[in-house]
C-alpha cells in the first residue's frame, strides 16, 4: 500500500473546550457555614446591651506610701502645739485700724480694743454700725415719703386713662393721694369701653367692673306707654325685602333694596302701612377685615310707591335667619398671595444657585447685595398681597329682612289714583 491509500487524519470543525475546574462542595459548604457563624457572632457583638457597671479603675499614684515635705514635719502637729499669740501694741498711722476706729467714734460706738482678730467680734462691730446708721437715718427722714416711681408711674398713667375716658368725673387731686374710690366707681362705666381700646390686657377694665356701683333700684321705672298712633311698625317688625341692585366691598356706595310682602300696622294688623314694592335705600361698609364673610349693609330711606318717603335711622340688614350682614361670595385672593410667594422664593433660589463656591470678593458682595434686595422685594410683594382685603360680592334679587329697632308712624296707604279720586 502506498501512503495515498492510508486514510487522511479526522478533520475537526470546532477547537476542544478548555477544561472546567470544579470546586469541591464540601469546601464550599464549609466556607458558607464559617462565614455565616462569623455574621452571626457579630451581629450579637453589635446588639449585646451596654454595661454600666465600673471597671476597677487603677489608680495612678500610690496615696499609701507619700514622702511629707521637709517644711511640714517642723509644722505643730495639734493646736496644743501652737505658739501663744503675741500681744499687738496700737495701729500704726497707715494702718486701717485708726479708720475703722474713727467711723465707731462718729457712729458712737465705743471700742473695746484697738485691733482684733477675732471675726465674731468684727461681725458683731459690723453690726453695730449698721444698726446706728439706720437709727440716724430714721431721725433725720421726714413724716412721709412718696411711694417709688414705678409705682408712681403706674399711678399717673391709670389716672391719665381714666381720665381720658371720662374728664368731667375727676376733680383736681394732689400728687400723692390720685382719685378716690367714689371716683373711680363714678367712671367705671366708661373705662369698661376706653380702657379695652387703649390696653386689650389692661386689668382697669376688670377692676372697674367690680368697683361699679350696685343697682339699689329693685323696680323699674319707667312706666307702661301707649302706642303712639294706629297706624305704626313698632319695634321689633321684620319687613321682608330683596336687593335690587348688587354690591362690592371692592367701593363703598349705595345699595338699593325693595320691599316684597305688605306690612300692616302691629296693633291691629288691618291697616296697609308699607306695601309690596317699597323702595329701601342705604349703604354698605366698604372695610373688610381678614377673614370676614359678611358685608355690613344699613338702610336709611323708606320710599312708598305714591312718593311719600320717611328717613329711617340706619336699620341693620340681616338674612332671612335673621344674623347681621349678607353673605353671599367672598374672594380672598389666595391665588394672588399664593403666585406673589412663588414669585419671591424663585427669585431668591435664582440668586442662590445663579453663582458657584469658587467666587472672587466683588463678586460675593455682589451675590449677597443681591440676595438682599431680593429678600426685601420678596417680603414687599407678600405684605401688599396680605394687605388686600377680601372682597365680598353680594348677586341682585338676594333677599333679605329689615329689623325695624324704632317705632315708624305712617298712614294707611293710598296709591295715586285713590288719593286723586278722593279729592
Amino acid at each position: 500500500m502506498t501512503s495515498l491509500d492510508q486514510d487522511p487524519e479526522p478533520l475537526e470543525l470546532r477547537a476542544r473546550p478548555r477544561p472546567v475546574r470544579r470546586l469541591n462542595r464540601r469546601a464550599l459548604m464549609i466556607g458558607c457555614a464559617v462565614a455565616a457563624l462569623f455574621l452571626a457572632g457579630a451581629t450579637l457583638i453589635a446588639l449585646r446591651p451596654h454595661s454600666f457597671k465600673q471597671s476597677e479603675r487603677t489608680e495612678l499614684y500610690n496615696t499609701d506610701r507619700k514622702q511629707t515635705a521637709e517644711g511640714l514635719s517642723k509644722l505643730p502637729k495639734s493646736y496644743e502645739d501652737l505658739p501663744p499669740t503675741p500681744r499687738l501694741g496700737p495701729p500704726s498711722p497707715g494702718d486701717i485700724g485708726r479708720a475703722f476706729a474713727e467711723n465707731e467714734k462718729k457712729a458712737g460706738v465705743a471700742s473695746d480694743a484697738g485691733f482684733r482678730t477675732n471675726p465674731e467680734e468684727d461681725a458683731e462691730r459690723a453690726e453695730r454700725i449698721r444698726q446706728t446708721r439706720v437709727a440716724q437715718q430714721a431721725k433725720e427722714s421726714g413724716l412721709f415719703f412718696r411711694l417709688s416711681e414705678k409705682q408712681d408711674k403706674r399711678k399717673q398713667t391709670a389716672t391719665t386713662e381714666m381720665a381720658a375716658a371720662s374728664p368731667s368725673a375727676f376733680r383736681p387731686s394732689t400728687p400723692d393721694t390720685g382719685p378716690s374710690a367714689a371716683e373711680l366707681a363714678k367712671t367705671a362705666p366708661a373705662m369698661i369701653d376706653r380702657s379695652s381700646e387703649i390696653v386689650p390686657s389692661s386689668q382697669a377694665r376688670k377692676l372697674a367692673f367690680v368697683g361699679a356701683k350696685a343697682d339699689t333700684e329693685t323696680t323699674n321705672p319707667h312706666t307702661l306707654k301707649p302706642a303712639p298712633s294706629t297706624y305704626a311698625v313698632m319695634a321689633g317688625s321684620i319687613i321682608p325685602a330683596s336687593l335690587v341692585t348688587g354690591l362690592n366691598s371692592d367701593l363703598p356706595g349705595a345699595t338699593i333694596g325693595q320691599v316684597t310682602e305688605n306690612v300692616y300696622d302691629t296693633v291691629t294688623g288691618e291697616h296697609l302701612l308699607i306695601p309690596q314694592g317699597t323702595r329701601l335705600v342705604g349703604k354698605y361698609d366698604s372695610v373688610v377685615a381678614f377673614g370676614q364673610k359678611r358685608a355690613l349693609v344699613i338702610w336709611t330711606r323708606l320710599i312708598l310707591p305714591n312718593g311719600n318717603s320717611i328717613v329711617i335711622e340706619n336699620l341693620p340688614a340681616t338674612d332671612v335667619a335673621g344674623y347681621a350682614g349678607l353673605e353671599d361670595e367672598v374672594d380672598f385672593h389666595t391665588w394672588q398671595l399664593l403666585k406673589g410667594v412663588a414669585l419671591a422664593t424663585l427669585i431668591g433660589v435664582g440668586t442662590q444657585l445663579s453663582i458657584g463656591n469658587d467666587e472672587s470678593d466683588l463678586v460675593k458682595a455682589l451675590r449677597e447685595s443681591t440676595q438682599q434686595t431680593t429678600n426685601r422685594a420678596g417680603q414687599r410683594l407678600i405684605e401688599r398681597e396680605l394687605d388686600v382685603q377680601p372682597t365680598i360680592t353680594v348677586r341682585p334679587g338676594w333677599p333679605l329682612r329689615v329689623i325695624v329697632s324704632k317705632d315708624l308712624v305712617l298712614k294707611p296707604y293710598q296709591d295715586v289714583q285713590t288719593a286723586a279720586k278722593g279729592r
